[in-house]
């Protein structure tokens, strides 16, 4: 017999990222960004958001600790994109001037 594990508030759809069920627009991965950057515990996730429920941010850290190689390649991988779309950025001639003066 096989049992599959649900998680109260997430979604998961197979071959998408984990989401909270109320606001699917919030990424499991997204919650756990502010925990492995700032340390934030649960409650002060909360409070920096406050759009979330104490239950959906215990629910994220709970999916995210017994998943934590699907959500960190999320993170990779998102992180990887921001840096391609920077590096595609257009530099503005103020810009290019003060990076060929040495100032930045």
């Amino acid at each position: 017999m096989t049992s599959t594990v649900t998680y109260p508030h997430i979604e998961k759809v197979s071959g998408e990222p984990a989401k909270l069920q109320r606001i699917p627009r919030v990424l499991v991965a997204q919650i756990v960004m502010d925990y492995l950057a700032y340390g934030w515990s649960v409650e002060e996730i909360c409070r920096q958001h406050p759009y979330l429920k104490l239950s959906e941010a215990h629910a994220a850290m709970t999916y995210y600790f017994e998943h934590q190689q699907e959500i960190n390649q999320e993170i990779r991988t998102e992180w990887e994109q921001a840096e391609q779309a920077k590096s595609q950025l257009l530099r503005s001639p103020f810009f290019v001037r003060i990076q060929a003066k040495g100032l930045r």
